[in-house]
């Protein structure tokens, strides 16, 4: 079982910026996958920006540009610098941790509580 906390969220301006960090409980550096995902209301939960198992990133069309996704291994803990915020960035933001096993069918997905951004003057 890994635990995921997300923090960072709250409420900002359009225009500005947060950065979001997610701690796991265990190491996100060996055949693990992990990004960010968040859900507004009355929407279905979508990808934001992601690490691939190929070492590269991916982001939604809305994110790039202005979100970028780091890692640090040594603690555990991914996070997502936010920039140029607007009202529909306003969401709940979910930390997914993707264990990669060596026999696909036993992968396993993780995910935390969320932070929730609010986006708005």
């Amino acid at each position: 079982q890994v635990t995921l906390v997300e923090s960072g969220g709250g409420l900002v301006q359009p225009g500005g910026s947060l950065r979001l960090s997610c701690a796991a409980s265990a190491s996100i550096s060996s055949r693990v996958d992990m990004g960010w995902y968040r859900q507004a209301p009355g929407n279905q939960r979508e990808l934001v920006a992601a690490f691939t198992s190929g070492g590269g990133t991916t982001y939604s069309e809305s994110a790039r540009d202005r979100f970028t996704i780091s890692r640090d291994n040594a603690k555990n803990t991914l996070y997502l610098q936010m920039t140029s915020l607007k009202s529909d960035d306003t969401a709940v933001y979910y930390c997914n941790y993707h264990s990669r096993a060596l026999n696909p069918k036993y992968d396993r997905d993780y995910w935390g509580k969320g932070t929730l951004v609010i986006v708005s003057s």
